[in-house]
């Protein structure tokens, strides 16, 4: 089997665990609303369906030829070689240990949409000392290595794409996060660590 194969099996551990795990949540008591959710909400699930489920075969690399836009899309830009791509189907792999790290650590406070559950605080342990949203940095390394493997506009789009989406969630769950559960104790949080790349400011 190859690497750009059998990288979509951890994605499709990772959706059904992750459901399964939707159940082990604790209660919600506040959100700021599903009209301020939207927009990212639109863009994960544009950016999943880029990056997982348009999977074309490999025609050919070089040159690319902007002929019309679906061009840039179906090109597949490289191929890795086959040691390459089992690295980075491990780096996918790392990417959702990581986010399960994180999940894990979260416990009941954990939500798919961004909300405050019964008896929130600022979590700054575990994963949560290197990074504030190690969730969505955990995925974007394991969307990263997916998109490295397949190569196609297709696959990059989406990567861009979701990078997009966790980062508008990221800052509306900090605003939302700031007011509800004081901005001193969660401004001194983000001044020590990273938002989703450690040791960046991104």
């Amino acid at each position: 089997m190859r690497p750009e194969d059998v990288i979509i099996v951890p994605w499709g551990v990772w959706i059904v665990s992750w459901v399964a795990a939707g159940l082990w949540s604790g209660r919600t008591v506040k959100s700021p609303g599903f009209g301020r959710q939207w927009p990212y909400r639109i863009l994960e699930l544009l950016g999943f369906a880029l990056l997982l489920g348009i999977r074309q075969g490999r025609q050919g690399f070089g040159a690319y030829r902007a002929d019309s836009w679906r061009d840039f899309f179906s090109e597949h830009f490289w191929a890795v070689a086959p040691d390459t791509g089992w690295l980075l189907v491990g780096l996918a792999i790392a990417g959702f240990l990581f986010s399960w790290w994180a999940r894990l650590h979260l416990g009941r406070l954990w939500s798919g949409s961004v909300t405050k559950k019964e008896g929130h605080h600022v979590v700054d342990s575990g994963p949560y000392a290197i990074v504030r949203h190690p969730i969505y940095t955990g995925l974007l390394l394991a969307a990263a290595a997916t998109a490295a493997v397949e190569g196609s506009g297709y696959a990059l789009s989406g990567f861009v794409v979701l990078f997009v989406a966790f980062w508008l969630k990221a800052r509306l769950e900090e605003r939302f996060l700031r007011a509800e559960l004081g901005a001193h104790a969660y401004d001194a949080y983000a001044r020590r660590t990273a938002m989703l790349i450690p040791f960046a400011r991104i």
